[in-house]
């Protein structure tokens, strides 16, 4: 038989207890849910986010200089790449053709010209013969036909003449504009005419540059929203930074100057060109970058975007109401710079919404 004694049994049982309620001190309620979340109150403030467009970048003008006459070239008066001016000397194409056929012009000008004064001379004697009888009315009316005939001839000669002076200028292929010359392909001796599949090289404006690049329908529309009309919108766009191929920003700002009111069907997107001044001629027509367009907001409420909830084409805060988690539709700005939104519509400023973790709160949750 065996026996225990009552202190042992006793100082059992406490331990026992001991143990059983520090158990029940570290156990969690299971009934009571503790959450957390980040609060912000909305206040009006100034925001500039950057947009960046692949753009091309061309002359002012490219004009591609064809010759009007044909023969071979004589002289070449430029080098590639070099600056003229309006006016200046490009090229010289044989004159010698178009020097004699002014001259056989001029010779027929001359004699046109003589016969009308002898036409004049028969009309106008026959018309003081006929006045006295002396010829009949056939032979005054023939003579003024002369006369009217010799006189149209001499217009044509003289028209001639001027189509021959012309040709003999066009032997001299001068630029039309200002600006820098393009590849020369044909060298002295080629034979050139104004049908040629190419030109003979391209001069172009580089004092000022164009730089196209296309934005979206929904940018577009971001844009006329945000300064009303697309007409305020150029008088009001800051100016824009071009970042070059070699991801240098180039040193001058250039202005958009104006927006294609036509979408492209195919591609949903309409075309801006902004214009960059090249004292430097640094930028060269043909050339790609980037434009860089700040998009600047005055009193803007912006939020972070944790504290959008995106469904489809909807966007979704909550917003404090209570201490309570409440969904508010907003309606943002479509140009961001993937941290922030710019909201158009559904807070004001005083508004307190929930800042991070938006993904995970509940309707009607306590956040405060």
């Amino acid at each position: 038989m065996i026996t225990v004694d009552k202190k042992w049994i006793r100082l059992i049982g406490i331990v026992g207890c001991t143990v059983w309620l520090a158990s029940c001190k570290q156990a969690p309620d299971a009934g009571v849910k503790s959450s957390s979340y980040a609060v912000i109150q909305l206040k009006p403030e100034d925001k500039e986010f950057s947009s960046s467009y692949s753009a091309s970048i061309r002359g002012r003008q490219d004009i591609d200089i064809y010759p009007q006459v044909s023969g071979t070239i004589e002289k070449l008066c430029v080098t590639e790449g070099q600056k003229v001016r309006r006016g200046q000397l490009l090229f010289v194409i044989d004159q010698v053709p178009y020097k004699a056929a002014l001259k056989t012009a001029t010779a027929n000008v001359e004699a046109a010209r003589a016969a009308l004064g002898t036409a004049e001379l028969t009309y106008k004697s026959n018309k003081e013969l006929y006045a006295q009888k002396v010829v009949s009315e056939f032979s005054l009316r023939t003579a003024e036909n002369s006369y009217l005939t010799a006189k149209a001839q001499l217009s044509q000669a003289e028209a001639q003449e001027i189509s021959a002076r012309n040709n003999l200028s066009y032997t001299e292929v001068k630029s039309p504009s200002d600006g820098v010359v393009g590849a020369l392909p044909y060298r002295a001796g080629a034979l050139v005419s104004a049908n040629m599949p190419y030109p003979l090289t391209t001069v172009s404006d580089n004092s000022d540059m164009y730089v196209y690049f296309s934005m979206t329908e929904n940018q577009l529309l971001a844009l006329t929203r945000q300064y009303g009309d697309m007409d305020e919108a150029l008088k009001n766009m800051p100016e824009v930074e071009l970042r070059l191929n070699d991801n240098s920003v180039y040193d001058k700002k250039g202005v958009i100057e104006s927006i294609s009111g036509v979408i492209d069907r195919q591609t949903g997107t309409v075309v801006a060109r902004v214009v960059f001044p090249n004292e430097s001629r640094l930028l060269h027509s043909g050339a790609s970058g980037t434009v860089v367009v700040p998009n600047i907001y005055k009193d803007c409420i912006a939020v972070p975007q944790t504290a959008t909830v995106r469904m489809q084409d909807k966007t979704i805060v909550y917003k404090v109401v209570d201490g309570k988690a409440v969904s508010t539709l907003i309606t943002v700005s479509a140009i961001n710079d993937g941290r922030e939104y710019v909201v158009l519509d559904g807070l004001k400023a005083g508004d307190e919404i929930v800042s991070e973790g938006a993904g995970l709160v509940r309707e009607g949750t306590q956040v405060k």
